[in-house]
């Protein structure tokens, strides 16, 4: 008899410790804080493991032509703003070729502004040619005339004496010749000035009023074709431009460079799978959690949640479902526990973490999502 009751106590403590383990077994992944018999009904929160993830997800950051990196601006860890540059891949070439189009443009717009200078030119003489020139224009050409007129005179009769004494042998063949020079350019300068005067003086022709007409249309014409020219050269600019810019990598957010994959002197193509850095949002954190499928009907977006982590004791980090999967599939992640069962199908749930929390990207917790229910026990 007596050892019967032996036997039955080592039974029962036996039993004791199986039922222990196999509640052990189904808190990974399983429904937490279930209230014992006769404890008061509590709400019923569901735990599974999660990994932390930035909201945005990561983005590689590349380049958008092949070529060789001159340099690589940012670090592991650095902060970067939208825009901000990454990396510039080597230009010299590019920049040059912007350099040469713009100057382009500047000489073709130069050359427009003197074709409409030269169209002012052209009308105004129109505009003699047509309507006479203006009386104070006569008197001035007449006066310009007759202001060459004793220069010849004199230069006359300077040649005349010169004449004589280099007969006489009392000047020289070089002074006689410089004489007769100056006469005939005094005589030259007084011939310009005297058509000047006439032409001021005379009545339009017809044929001189058509070439003043041609000469506008011609003036004209040339400044027009400036137009096509100078867009052309433009739309050469920007495409120049265009490909400056795409050696400039930039960061596409605000946020933080999580890895650097890439430096200074290696070589880059936009085939490449990985970018020359990582960079993702860390202002706002998501949980990616792994949902054992017997917990599936218990979840619903919207629902409240928390998450823990060893490396912060008790501390809880607030968040709400944001997103809950439509099939069921392998485990994304590990827990790397003992008791874990990794032959599972389990549900992906997106957890937003409330504003303002910060946690390193990649870390492990432990999720615990409120599902509204109560637990009686």
């Amino acid at each position: 008899m007596k050892r019967t009751w032996v036997v039955l106590i080592i039974a029962l403590a036996l039993s004791a410790v199986s039922a222990a383990v196999f509640t052990a077994s189904r808190s990974d992944g399983k429904t937490a804080n279930e209230a014992p018999s006769g404890d008061a009904p509590r709400p019923a929160v569901v735990a599974a493991p999660g990994l932390v993830e930035p909201a945005s997800e990561e983005i590689e950051v590349g380049a958008e032509i092949p070529g060789k990196l001159a340099r690589v601006l940012v670090e592991e860890g650095a902060a970067v703003t939208a825009g901000q540059t990454i990396a510039v891949i080597e230009n010299a070439d590019l920049a040059s070729a912007v350099t040469t189009a713009r100057a382009e443009v500047q000489t073709l717009v130069a050359a427009q502004q003197t074709a409409a200078a030269r169209i002012a030119e052209r009308k105004a003489e129109r505009a003699r040619v047509v309507n006479g020139s203006r009386r104070e224009e006569r008197l001035e050409a007449e006066a310009a005339f007759e202001a060459t007129l004793p220069n010849v005179e004199n230069t006359r009769r300077e040649m005349e004496r010169a004449g004589r004494l280099f007969r006489t042998g009392d000047v020289s063949r070089e002074e006689y010749e410089r004489a007769q020079t100056a006469h005939e350019n005094a005589k030259k300068i007084s011939a310009t000035a005297r058509e000047r005067f006439n032409l001021v003086n005379a009545e339009a022709r017809p044929d001189d009023v058509a070439r003043a007409e041609a000469a506008v249309r011609l003036a004209e014409t040339e400044l027009l074709e400036f137009g096509p020219r100078i867009a052309a050269a433009e739309a050469r600019v920007r495409e120049a431009e265009a490909r400056l810019e795409k050696t400039i990598v930039r960061s596409p957010i605000t946020g933080l460079v999580l890895r650097k994959r890439l430096k200074d002197g290696e070589s880059v193509s936009p085939e490449s799978q990985l970018g020359i850095v990582t960079v993702a949002d860390r202002s706002s954190l998501r949980v990616r959690v792994d949902l054992d499928e017997t917990d599936v009907a218990r979840i619903a977006v919207g629902q409240r949640a928390y998450v823990t982590a060893d490396a912060y004791r008790d501390t809880k980090f607030a968040g709400r479902v944001v997103s809950v999967g439509q099939i069921l599939g392998r485990k994304n992640f590990t827990t790397e526990r003992p008791t874990e069962r990794v032959d599972t199908r389990v549900l992906e749930v997106l957890i937003e973490l409330d504003a303002g929390q910060m946690l390193p990207l990649g870390l492990r917790v432990d999720t615990f999502i409120e599902t509204g229910e109560t637990n009686a026990g």
